[in-house]
């Protein structure tokens, strides 16, 4: 599984070095470096994409579950969590778990917990929140670990309004088109929808 990941990875950053004509950085530099940098600079800009939307609207399309996310979609872009459907979909039921627990313990309108601090009752929204999106993404087989930063992040009051669900969700998919973008143009059969990873690369449970 490492050996195919650090395979991809590659294809990934040569691919797109020779769509740009700059395939003479593989030979002047070790891999590792030109891996290192493309990472810098790929991750930088799928961020800067996001927060750039966010600066332009004022709205919370930037959070900092995002930064898992990219992190997954360039590293091991075949593997089940890095597709869109887990991405989309683990994102989603952490945001409404986390609301689920705002709700549940009367924290809609409370100020964050970066602010007053951590109570009882923040204690169990988080609690609640972290519980449900684990326990649903492995329910739904659309596990995607970053997605449980998303639950914490909405249960302790960083985004308490449900209507800046479908702006949460609107950054979550403008990092998944660049992703597609990516991965394509390297030639990596980057999944329109769900992944064909094996199994263990889905983190799938043998019965």
């Amino acid at each position: 599984m490492g050996l195919r990941n650090e395979k991809l990875r590659w294809q990934l950053v040569s691919g797109v070095l020779r769509a740009l004509h700059l395939e003479r950085l593989m030979s002047r530099y070790s891999p590792k470096i030109v891996m290192a940098v493309f990472n810098l600079i790929n991750s930088g800009v799928s961020i800067a994409l996001v927060a750039m939307l966010a600066l332009v609207t004022q709205e919370p399309f930037i959070f900092p579950s995002l930064g898992a996310t990219a992190f997954i979609l360039f590293h091991v872009p075949l593997a089940q969590p890095a597709s869109p459907r887990n991405v989309l979909c683990g994102h989603f039921i952490g945001a409404l778990t986390g609301l689920a627990g705002l709700y549940l313990f009367g924290l809609q309108d409370a100020p964050s917990a970066f602010l007053t601090g951590v109570d009882l009752s923040r204690v169990g929204a988080a609690a609640i929140a972290m519980g449900l999106t684990g326990c649903l993404m492995v329910a739904f087989n659309v596990v995607h670990p970053p997605a449980g930063a998303t639950a914490l992040i909405v249960s302790l009051g960083l985004m308490t309004n449900p209507e800046q669900l479908s702006v949460l969700m609107g950054g979550v998919l403008i990092l998944l088109m660049q992703a597609f973008f990516m991965n394509r143009l390297s030639g990596i059969p980057y999944p329109v929808w769900s992944s064909r990873a094996a199994p263990e690369n889905s983190l799938a449970i043998q019965r």
